[in-house]
């Protein structure tokens, strides 16, 4: 049995439709049975269980022999790396009573690094706490989200621009998250023995520049990078909902993107996925 968290999400629920097609049985953990109905009606097993509450956690999870892990963010939570590292730590004494065998934590690029990441700061603290926890434990660290740049579609259609915090030439790692779930699916299918780290970008990297370009070309329509300065990071993110310090977070992370100074930690044993930038843009459009 194979446990998936975060089945409703982009990752969650390409793991979950993959290990299904596999003919492998799996068990989704939702907030809400009404989140679960689809799953059921595809043949998963279905559990319900906040990650605030550790004994319906422990439940979900025991007697798996693989489950996949990640720690969905509440942007809004007032002191967020607090939140977040109490969500890890109650997955993790799940993870610790139920005695599931291999755990697959979705982690981030730049999970190694100690300070000057912002919210992938939560993502080394779940990889520390985790592999202190789990008998068998793959770290996975996927570059940048294509799928980030979903939210500034609607706006090049309008407008003819695409906003940018990152520098529009800079070319950084990228990867679809359907990549980062199949994955996920073939590591937990596979079992993992032992402790590993799994770096993961897409087929080549990008820059915004190619992002605007390769967007214009499905669009139909011209579209330029709109270079936005890391000063609007802040008020434009807490106009989404952010609390102050999540938001200062996503700035801090954004500085040290533009520096290039988050990168991967084993850069000559990367995974790469096989979606395009165009290819994961056509899904988005």
């Amino acid at each position: 049995m194979i446990v998936v968290l975060g089945a409703t999400g982009h990752t969650g629920s390409v793991v979950a439709e993959t290990v299904l097609e596999r003919k492998q049985p799996v068990r989704v953990v939702v907030r809400s049975a009404d989140k679960g109905a689809v799953w059921a009606a595809k043949g998963a097993e279905v559990a319900v269980a906040s990650l605030d509450d550790q004994a319906a956690l422990t439940k979900a999870l025991r007697g798996a022999s693989g489950a996949y892990l990640l720690i969905p963010p509440n942007y809004g939570a007032t002191s967020w790396l607090a939140e977040q590292r109490r969500r890890i730590d109650r997955i993790a004494e799940a993870v610790k009573a139920s005695e599931v065998a291999h755990v697959v934590l979705l982690s981030s690029i730049g999970g190694h690094l100690a300070e000057g990441t912002g919210p992938i700061r939560a993502s080394r603290y779940g990889e520390q706490t985790l592999t202190s926890v789990a008998r068998n434990v793959t770290i996975l660290r996927p570059g940048y989200f294509m799928d980030n740049w979903a939210s500034g579609i609607g706006i090049a259609k309008k407008t003819g621009l695409l906003p940018s915090f990152i520098p529009s030439q800079m070319k950084m790692p990228m990867i679809f998250t359907r990549d980062i779930g199949r994955v996920a699916a073939d590591r937990l299918i596979a079992a993992g023995v032992g402790h590993a780290i799994v770096e993961l970008a897409g087929p080549e990297e990008y820059s915004p520049e190619q992002v605007a370009t390769a967007l214009g070309g499905i669009l139909g329509q011209a579209v330029a990078v709109q270079a936005a300065p890391l000063s609007a990071v802040v008020p434009t993110f807490t106009s989404f909902g952010f609390s102050a310090e999540a938001a200062g977070l996503f700035e801090e992370m954004y500085a040290s993107f533009s520096k290039s100074a988050v990168g991967y930690e084993r850069p000559k044993s990367l995974v790469r996925g096989t979606f395009s930038l165009a290819e994961a843009l056509r899904e988005m459009v």
